[in-house]
């Protein structure tokens, strides 16, 4: 039997519609209360702007035989022990039988400011990853296969994520990938390398613009850091899961 991978273009879409709309949605609701945050923070807090990729991972996960997994992406349930620090709160684990078959990170990011946006979020994938492994290394998760550790993003298509960026480096030159690179390139490389480093199973960047709160449309840069890779990804881990532990 092949992979069940739920229809997921169309699902994207919405996803996209639903991340824009919830935005907007937060945003005029601050407005019209009077506590409208500072510039796009409005749109960030109401915390339910990438729910519709949620969604569609939760499909991949019970269409290809681990319906009976248990799916977890409250708050209080989402937390696994690190190994630098003592927890860390993920946007969705998959158990099953005691084993965790899936851990997932979702992020977005949105204009204007990509710039430092970009090095935090690096910086944040990066140090989660290595924490995980060496968790998983040191036994923390007992004595069971390497989960799937699969990073998303979805990055504003607008000009200003598109245009060259040039970057100061006065001692050593900077890789020659980088130069003048955008920051969706920019993206798209950090994900590559992610899955490169093995420091996540997959890692995928879907861009979109503002104009995409009503018809769903999307981007992707590249075949390795696409939505379909990243599917495929996790329906053939949950597939092999399944059969090994069914």
């Amino acid at each position: 039997m092949g992979l069940d991978l739920v229809d997921f273009e169309k699902k994207a879409r919405e996803a996209v519609k639903a991340f824009w709309g919830n935005r907007e949605a937060a945003r005029q609701k601050q407005i019209e209360s009077g506590n409208a945050d500072q510039g796009e923070r409005s749109g960030v807090t109401a915390g339910k702007n990438m729910d519709g990729f949620l969604a569609l991972i939760i499909d991949i996960v019970n269409s290809n035989g681990l319906a009976a997994a248990d799916i977890h992406r409250n708050r209080a349930m989402v937390t696994l022990p690190g190994f630098f620090r003592p927890t860390k709160l993920w946007d969705l684990l998959v158990t099953y039988k005691g084993e965790l078959i899936a851990a997932i990170e979702l992020k977005s990011q949105v204009g204007p400011s990509f710039g430092n946006n970009f090095n935090n979020r690096t910086e944040e994938a990066i140090g989660t990853a290595h924490d995980f492994w060496t968790a998983y290394r040191e036994g923390a998760f007992g004595k069971q296969p390497r989960p799937f550790v699969g990073w998303l993003i979805m990055v504003e298509d607008d000009s200003r994520s598109r245009t060259p960026v040039r970057d100061k480096s006065p001692h050593f030159p900077i890789f020659e990938e980088f130069r003048e690179a955008s920051y969706l390139v920019r993206y798209d490389l950090l994900c590559q390398k992610l899955v490169q480093e093995q420091l996540y199973t997959n890692a995928s960047l879907i861009t979109a613009p503002r104009s995409a709160i009503g018809t769903g449309a999307y981007s992707e840069m590249s075949s390795m850091t696409g939505l379909k890779t990243f599917i495929t990804a996790l329906a053939g881990h949950v597939a092999a899961e399944s059969a090994r532990l069914g």
